[in-house]
């Protein structure tokens, strides 16, 4: 997550009170607070293609889907990131203002310098979420998204990778799948060492 920009820890009412007059976005772990950083041209372009996929077919289902600004409560209190694109179909979240609690699907686009925090330590937190369906990890350095999937067993999840564009990624528990190449549409692949 970095280093926090904050020398004593703040309470989870401080942070919002005090995210509130930024205009740069902070995510909140356990009283410190940590800047959010830019993002590369294809994360931007990945994240949007994600979002206009996702809302597609959740909007007319009465779900909202939020890229990037929407605050996520993963542990009340205690630790408030902002994903790449969260799908929730909650009713409570439709009357909330700033935060989403209840999220059924969950994106992530992969940098070199958010691998080990989107892949380890906000997944270990994630699966906390009694409502999420889903989480992706996508590539912006080749065709590729792995997908972590709810299962009826408590604690146990399904990993599946799709990395060919002809693929189709199957959310099957939410009786919804749609192409690799509509989320890779427009992208040009760089480097990591040049992309970011």
């Amino acid at each position: 997550m970095g280093e926090a920009i904050t020398t004593t820890h703040l309470s989870a009412e401080a942070y919002f009170d005090w995210e509130a007059h930024n205009e740069i976005r902070h995510e909140f772990y356990r009283g410190e607070v940590f800047a959010m950083a830019g993002g590369t041209l294809n994360h931007n372009r990945l994240v949007d293609n994600a979002k206009d996929i996702l809302k597609g077919f959740f909007r007319p289902k009465g779900c909202s889907v939020f890229s990037e600004n929407v605050k996520l409560e993963v542990l009340r209190n205690e630790y408030y990131p902002y994903p790449d694109v969260i799908v929730t179909c909650h009713g409570m979240d439709q009357r909330e203002r700033y935060v989403v609690r209840y999220p059924s699907v969950l994106v992530e686009v992969i940098s070199k310098n958010s691998d080990y925090n989107d892949r380890v330590f906000e997944w270990e937190r994630y699966q906390q979420l009694p409502t999420l369906q889903y989480y992706l990890l996508v590539s912006q350095y080749e065709t590729k998204v792995e997908i972590y999937g709810r299962t009826d067993e408590p604690n146990v999840w399904t990993y599946q990778v799709y990395d060919r564009p002809e693929q189709v990624v199957e959310l099957s528990r939410l009786e919804y799948s749609f192409p690799l190449s509509a989320l890779y549409e427009n992208i040009e692949f760089m480097t990591p060492e040049s992309n970011d």
